[in-house]
């Protein structure tokens, strides 16, 4: 089974992108499953249903978020009756939606962990316990699993991503938005990268206007940010996974 995991899609730009170039990628890489990180999807904070809808018409199976996928008071509603839309797991009870997801596409089925990071970041349920339950959850329906793991840390995707190898199939990093060069398949057959970047424009600071960016840091005041729209980028992962499970190879994609 071959997945494709897009990086975090930044607002209209972002998803412009996602629409010229997926379908090429589909059929260069031979992808059987396609997921992506939609936290930022509209307007650069946030998702709606409607842009939800917009990314499942590309061929996107599955959309993971992070600590942005409230920032759009709309997907309450959305996110408990569209289990396609994941929130990270290790919010506390009584929130809604899901962290997890079994999809199942023709004779494919493959389990998807959303979970967030706590270093540097809201103080959620520990995600390497969550992690652990849940995934001995997922275990039951397949060997198949990838986590999309949220967070801010290097240290703390490492750590989590060792903790994990051997039990799931893949720890695929998002939430900085700027992708790493160390792509690797851990013993166990776990493939990781600490961050696999975004998609949207290459000429911004993680995809906002860099002169608004440039004008918070110098200036300390409030900012009202802007998508950045210039040079487009597509920024993802193909994992491929054996049919126990384990990953037999992990491709970085920077287009």
């Amino acid at each position: 089974m071959r997945v494709l995991f897009i990086g975090d899609i930044i607002g209209r730009p972002g998803r412009a992108t996602v629409a010229s170039l997926l379908p090429g990628l589909l059929v260069e890489f031979g992808i059987d499953i396609c997921l992506a990180n939609a936290e930022n999807a509209a307007g650069g904070f946030g998702v709606t249903p409607g842009v939800c809808t917009e990314l499942f018409s590309l061929g996107i199976d599955l959309l993971t978020s992070g600590n942005h996928v409230w920032d759009k008071k709309e997907i309450e509603g959305y996110i408990q009756v569209e289990s396609r839309l994941l929130r990270p797991a290790n919010y506390p009870p009584g929130v809604p939606g899901s962290g997890l997801h079994i999809l199942r596409k023709g004779e494919h089925c493959l389990g998807v962990l959303n979970l967030s990071g706590r270093t540097f970041m809201s103080e959620l349920d520990c995600p390497f316990r969550v992690a652990e339950a849940e995934v001995a959850r997922l275990r039951e329906e397949t060997p198949a699993i990838l986590i999309d793991f949220h967070a801010e840390a290097t240290s703390e995707k490492r750590a989590f991503a060792w903790f994990m190898a051997g039990k799931v199939s893949a720890v695929i990093g998002t939430h900085t938005h700027v992708q790493t060069a160390d792509e690797e398949i851990l013993p166990g057959g776990t493939a990781y990268i600490t961050d696999v970047g975004m998609t949207g424009s290459a000429e911004s600071v993680i995809g906002i206007i860099k002169e608004d960016a440039i004008a918070r840091f110098l200036t300390q005041m409030p900012q009202r940010y802007g998508v950045a729209k210039d040079s487009p980028m597509f920024n993802g992962v193909m994992v491929e996974i054996e049919p126990g499970g384990q990953a037999k190879e992990i491709i970085r994609i920077n287009r």
